[in-house]
């Protein structure tokens, strides 16, 4: 049997030409090739009430936190800066439970951009909530290039799951303004981009997660580092014993 892969859903928040109503939530296409291409069944999750996210963490193998809005801030105790863009504080409430749900039951994780600072924020790590903040970004990381397209390198740390799948040097795309600022305990920094922030982070005890702050899932179809980040994730999905969940915030 296929892994099942849960991926929350984003929300549109305007109406829409197909349907008039507001804050209609779905799933990026790219994504969902992504997993069906790689061997895994979508199941996408609306947000519902977080107290309830964990009776989903049973019905699949796999949890993939996809992009989409900022952060509401006051998650790890900041107030709004004047660079911080939309926020959703009812997804953001859904993702942070069910993602805590997900790890604490063993179940292997992959982060995408949104999805890589949720996991850090869950667990008790803090965020740029713009680049301006941090006095290393020099790089552009909101690139006006094709989404599909790579624009800056990354540099991955020797010895990680991730330097095992694409090398220790990788040409990615970027489209973020937000950044991780402090680390999570339980997660370890294992790629920055040549200006210093932090590009991707796995876990410091096991394999159950890997995130990386730029968009696989756009350059999936004719990149092979992408495929393999794919791959592994349903692999892992594939195999759940084993992980001793991490500790959560």
């Amino acid at each position: 049997m296929k892994p099942r892969i849960a991926m929350p859903a984003d929300t549109f928040t305007e109406a829409t030409n197909i349907i008039n109503e507001r804050n209609a939530e779905f799933a990026p296409d790219p994504a969902i090739q992504a997993v069906t291409k790689s061997g895994g069944i979508p199941i996408i999750l609306p947000s519902i009430d977080p107290e309830d996210a964990p009776s989903y963490v049973d019905l699949f193998d796999g949890l993939l936190m996809l992009g989409g809005f900022d952060i509401d801030p006051t998650f790890f105790n900041e107030e709004p800066h004047y660079n911080l863009g939309e926020t959703y504080r009812k997804r953001d409430l859904f993702e942070i439970a069910l993602l805590k749900a997900a790890i604490k039951a063993g179940k292997p994780v992959m982060g995408i951009c949104r999805g890589m600072q949720v996991i850090n924020v869950a667990l008790g790590g803090t965020l740029y909530q713009d680049l301006s903040e941090d006095p290393q970004a020099k790089l552009k990381h909101n690139q006006q290039a094709p989404g599909n397209l790579p624009t800056h390198h990354v540099n991955i740390q020797s010895g990680s799951m991730l330097s095992s799948l694409i090398g220790e040097r990788s040409y990615v795309n970027s489209r973020h303004h937000q950044a991780l600022h402090q680390l999570a305990p339980s997660l370890q920094t294992v790629a920055k981009s040549d200006d210093g922030v932090i590009e991707a982070v796995e876990s410091k005890l096991n394999t159950q997660i890997l995130g990386v702050q730029w968009h696989p899932e756009n350059m999936f179809k004719h990149n092979q580092e992408s495929q393999a980040l794919f791959a592994n994730f349903i692999e892992r999905s594939n195999n759940v014993s084993g992980l001793s969940s991490i500790q959560t915030a």
